[in-house]
Formats: structure tokens, C-alpha cells, sequence
């Protein structure tokens, strides 16, 4: 595996375009100068010697030393040495409901940004627990695994949104099972289900998706979003602007509830807990208070535990470039004057 030490240094590398167009206008603003000091075949008589390729190579050295030392104090870095490391912790999979009602405002600034403000929060405060996202709407898909690479999992965490899945609808039950189906099997580990959603219209036997969970040692608990009034959904065009309401066929303004009722079946059948969302969104953290009672378990994962640096190499040729760009003389030898009058730059 190969990685950069310190990637914060490669944005030295816009100023190398900087660095080719000074030398170029350098050039540029010798050839004027020269060029009102005498004409092109007075100039030839004059300074005999002048080479313009052996400017631009020595230019050209000089920039590539300088990509070469930015390079170098990223410091590249390859991982030389896999082993099993024994970690303790728990399963935990995160259901999150992508439908478009998820993009109501009840909680700001909607409730799917608030669900995925609060899994990355709780993701930062892992501690050697294994991780995994299904999203839901019409269907059920997993976003990711179980894993422990927690930055991996914000990153896909945050391209979610209501666009992720294309089939409509509130497909619960097959979000349960997809998890269930999911969980590593033959693993003696505690394992939960998450599950954030308004509830609206949900599809398929929930209920007996939380009991075959139940059945299996695998806890649910369910987070509720959303206001049991009743709100509209807002529609926004491709630059953000809000051009109005969800319509239904009728031409009706489409009201979104939250279904707590499901949600608190869905939990008490799955032998957990059901938490009505705020704006504050500390609901995940008390429910990752009520996982960190569960026994952890011992289970290993492969991963690079050792990165040799690499830098060297790169201030190796950098060095040796600069003490060969010191030796390359401005002044033309024979094949450099063929080269120069055939194409036309003396």
C-alpha cells in the first residue's frame, strides 16, 4: 500500500505552473531586450555561444527538483507488513432511511442531514466497534460493510441522499433483513440494528423482520424523525432555490408524519429501544451509551501495521539533478547548433 505522511505539502505543488511561466516570460523579456539590441544575424555574430534548449533544459531541471522536494516532504510512504490485529467491540448496523420525505424540514436543515450529522458523530466516537450502512427507500442496499475504517465510512456517509436509492417507498422490513443477512456469520459477537426513518408508509412485515432479528441475538432500536403533525416536503431546482411543495396526482400539497406507533412495535419486538429524534440529535448517543454495556468481543482484522518511509529516494534524484543542472553550461556545442538551426530558435 502506498500513501503520502504529510498530503497537506502536496498543494505546494499549484505554484510549479507559477514556476514554468515565470521562466518562460523570463525568456520572453530576454529575447526582447535582445531583439532591440541588434537583429537575429547581428545577434549570432555577437554571442556565438548563446543556447536557448540548454535554457529551457536547465529550466526544465529546476522545475522538476522542485516537484521532486515537495514530493519528498509529503513523504511517500508504502506499507511493507500485513498482520492480524485482535481487536474487541461490537456489530452495529445503521438503517437509514434515504425516501424523499427524509428531505422535510421539521428538524433542520432536513431530517436526512440531521441523521447523517448524528452517524458521523457517533462514528467519531468508535472505538474499535464494527460499523455498517444499509439505505432504504423502495429497496434496501448496503452502503458499506461492516468495518472499522471509520474515515472510509464518512466519506460514503456523506455522498448519501435521497437520490441513493431510485425505487420509492419506505421498504423497512427488507432493510432488517438485508442487515441480518449482512451480520458475519459464525462470529460469537454482540450485534444491533439502528434504524433511523419517519416510518411513513412503510412496506412489508416489519414486525416479524424485528422478531427474526430477536430470534437471532441481534437488538434493534429505532430512532423516529420528524413531526407527527404533519409537514410538506420542499422541492428545490438544480442551483438550490425552493420551487415549491411535493404535489400528489391531485395537484395536493403532500404532508409527511412521522409513524412513531411502528417505530415503538418495531423496537419492542426487537428488544430494544425507540428514541423520538430532536434537533439536538443526541438520541444515537444514548443509544451507543446503551451498546457500550453490551460485552465486547475479541475479533481480528487484517491491516497494514507498518509504513516505511520513501522519501529518500526522491531527495536522492533531486540532488543529483541539481548538481547536473550545475554542470550543464549555457554556451552550444555541435549537436545543440544542428539542433538549434533546424528548428529555427538561435
Amino acid at each position: 500500500m502506498f500513501r503520502f505522511a504529510h498530503t497537506e505539502y502536496l498543494y505546494a505543488l499549484y505554484i510549479v505552473p507559477v514556476i514554468v511561466a515565470l521562466f518562460y516570460l523570463v525568456f520572453r523579456n530576454q529575447k526582447k531586450l535582445l531583439a532591440k539590441f541588434s537583429d537575429a544575424k547581428l545577434l549570432r555574430v555577437l554571442v556565438p555561444e548563446r543556447s536557448v534548449l540548454k535554457y529551457f533544459l536547465k529550466s526544465g531541471i529546476m522545475t522538476l527538483v522542485l516537484i521532486l522536494l515537495i514530493l519528498a516532504l509529503a513523504n511517500p510512504q508504502v506499507g511493507t507488513r500485513y498482520e492480524n490485529v485482535k481487536q474487541t467491540g461490537i456489530d452495529v448496523f445503521i438503517l437509514l432511511d434515504v425516501s424523499l420525505s427524509m428531505n422535510a424540514e421539521d428538524i433542520k436543515p432536513n431530517r436526512l442531514e440531521m441523521a447523517k450529522h448524528s452517524i458521523s458523530s457517533l462514528i467519531d466516537r468508535l472505538r474499535g466497534d464494527r460499523i455498517g450502512l444499509v439505505i432504504f427507500s423502495g429497496d434496501a442496499y448496503i452502503q458499506f460493510p461492516l468495518t472499522t475504517d471509520y474515515a472510509a465510512a464518512k466519506l460514503i456517509l456523506n455522498a448519501v441522499n435521497t437520490g441513493s436509492v431510485p425505487q420509492p417507498g419506505t421498504a423497512i422490513a427488507s432493510a432488517i433483513k438485508l442487515a441480518v443477512k449482512s451480520f458475519k456469520g459464525g462470529e460469537k459477537i454482540q450485534k444491533s440494528i439502528i434504524i433511523i426513518t419517519d416510518g411513513e408508509d412503510h412496506e412489508g412485515d416489519v414486525v416479524d423482520a424485528a422478531r427474526d432479528a430477536a430470534d437471532k441475538n441481534i437488538g434493534i432500536y429505532t430512532i423516529g424523525l420528524g413531526s407527527t403533525a404533519g409537514v410538506p416536503i420542499p422541492q428545490y431546482n438544480a442551483q438550490g432555490a425552493q420551487t415549491g411543495y411535493k404535489l400528489d396526482r391531485d395537484g395536493n400539497v403532500v404532508v409527511t408524519k412521522l409513524d412513531e406507533s411502528i417505530l415503538q412495535q418495531i423496537a419492542q419486538e426487537g428488544k430494544g429501544r425507540y428514541y423520538h429524534g430532536s434537533s439536538s440529535g443526541n438520541e444515537l448517543d444514548m443509544i451507543y451509551s446503551d451498546l457500550s454495556k453490551l460485552e465486547k468481543t475479541e475479533f481480528g482484522t487484517t491491516r497494514v501495521t507498518d509504513y516505511e518511509d520513501r522519501y529518500y529516494y526522491l531527495l536522492a534524484v533531486a540532488i543529483v539533478l541539481l548538481i547536473a543542472e550545475f554542470f550543464i553550461s549555457e554556451k552550444k556545442n555541435a549537436l545543440l547548433s544542428k539542433l538549434n538551426r533546424k528548428l529555427g530558435i538561435e
